[in-house]
């Protein structure tokens, strides 16, 4: 027989057995669809986390903080600043003048000083994170976040001056303002080096708002921000020491990056790491992958348990239609038709199933994106209370690569004639005197 014409007698066979075909073609739709839905919506979350940590990391900049990396990517350590290794090593703001005699490939270099504060108005009280920065050098690395879209930023600032993000001025964009422009806002700090531990506080005026940024802001500006001018946080938090220090090199290749990166390291014995964002977005990437397999080894065991069902099916087929068979052979059928004859059938099944189940498992996606993605980022917050800001939610939007596409339709196909191949095969080496005696 031709092949048009084996797939015509398949599907005239699933069409008289609509019932127990269209169960059948349902575990493969639910299969293909949890494989289909949790990968999309993960694809996407990666992408989402990715470009917002582009949007905050720029790529021509190394973010070095205190303490060794737990971790390594390409001779960068990364993830230092958390007490690995119990190292008590600290940085300062002079530091800045040493990283910049290190190589001829850095720019510039800017020290933070980061504390959590509380920001209180005559109206509102909020927890945030603080830092003091010099702005003209801070504005130099950040040229295209560190923008006024509000007011002035001045290079050379007053002591009292802030510059405070675009969330902490309009957080849910509908023309209610948290904070405004001019207004004057106190800065308090919970001293707990002091016995007992006191409360220090200065008033400060809002000199600019930053226009929207996104992104994560890690190292630079970012939506949630409260920036001060660095000599006014040395004076205010009594401190020298610095968090971060920011690098800007003058060019972004990574055989720059890495001679930087361990010139530094080098400097101060291993006791900082040196953070860039490739190695960030490379690490971020990986454990995705990771996360990726897994989900699809899951959604994948749904899949197998409908493979199962169709071999049960085609093995219930087999004995129902066993003088058919045995009819077909005598009249000179050969065997390979009849086993070409049930894989048609669950081709078929698998084919159907597979475009079913994308359809479905992309619409689920969208649901799932639209469920867990949040649409602002101080949801909750009421006037006069006090709150701890934080990065906002994410706005997840499912990417269904071809890959998956394309791999969706062959395991669904597959699987349904993997564990067809046994009833087919017997079918296939029924004999037909048996099969017409067959009741």
């Amino acid at each position: 027989m031709k092949a048009r014409d084996i797939f015509s007698y398949s599907f005239s066979a699933i069409r008289l057995r609509k019932l127990r075909a269209g169960l059948t073609t349902l575990g493969v739709v639910i299969g293909i669809a949890a494989i289909v839905a949790l990968l999309s919506v993960t694809q996407g979350l990666q992408n989402t986390i990715t470009n917002q940590l582009e949007t905050g990391l720029a790529t021509d900049t190394l973010i070095v903080v205190p303490g060794r990396g737990f971790f390594s990517e390409g001779g960068t350590s990364i993830g230092g600043g958390f007490g690995v290794g119990g190292s008590d090593f600290k940085l300062f703001i002079n530091d800045t003048e040493i990283i910049n005699s290190l190589s001829l490939d850095i720019e510039t270099s800017v020290a933070i000083i980061r504390k959590n504060v509380y920001l209180q108005s005559q109206e509102q009280s909020l927890v945030v994170t603080i830092r003091g920065v010099d702005f003209a050098k801070y504005a130099e690395i950040y040229h295209t976040t560190f923008v006024a879209d509000k007011g002035t930023i001045n290079l050379n600032p007053a002591n009292d001056e802030i510059v405070i993000g675009k969330a902490l001025h309009d957080p849910w964009e509908n023309g209610t303002l948290l904070f405004n422009l001019g207004e004057e806002l106190e800065i308090i700090w919970t001293n707990t080096t002091a016995r007992p531990p006191e409360n220090v506080s200065y008033t400060g005026r809002v000199t600019a708002v930053l226009q929207e940024i996104g992104g994560f802001g890690v190292g630079g500006p970012s939506d949630v921000g409260v920036y001060i001018p660095l000599e006014q946080a040395q004076h205010f938090f009594g401190t020298e020491e610095c968090d971060t220090i920011i690098v800007k090199l003058k060019t972004s290749e990574r055989d720059v990056i890495n001679a930087v990166s361990e010139a530094i390291t080098d400097a101060y014995g291993g006791e900082v790491s040196v953070v860039t964002s490739t190695a960030v977005l490379n690490i971020i990437n990986r454990v995705f992958s990771v996360i990726q397999l897994f989900l699809a080894g899951i959604a994948a065991i749904s899949l197998l348990v409908a493979g199962i069902g169709i071999m049960n099916i085609m093995i219930v087929s087999l004995i129902e239609r066993t003088r058919e068979i045995g009819i077909l052979k005598a009249l000179g059928m050969k065997n390979r038709t009849v086993l070409m004859i049930f894989l048609g059938e669950s081709v078929i099944i698998g084919l159907i199933g597979a475009v079913l189940g994308i359809g479905a498992g992309w619409a689920l996606a969208n649901v799932v994106a639209v469920v867990f993605s949040e649409g602002g980022l101080f949801g909750g917050i009421a006037s006069g209370q006090s709150a701890q800001i934080s990065n906002g939610g994410l706005t997840i939007v499912p990417v269904l690569t071809p890959t998956v596409l394309v791999g969706a339709l062959i395991f669904g196909v597959g699987v349904s004639v993997i564990f067809a191949l046994y009833p087919a095969w017997r079918a296939s080496k029924l004999k037909p005197v048996e099969a017409l005696r067959y009741e």
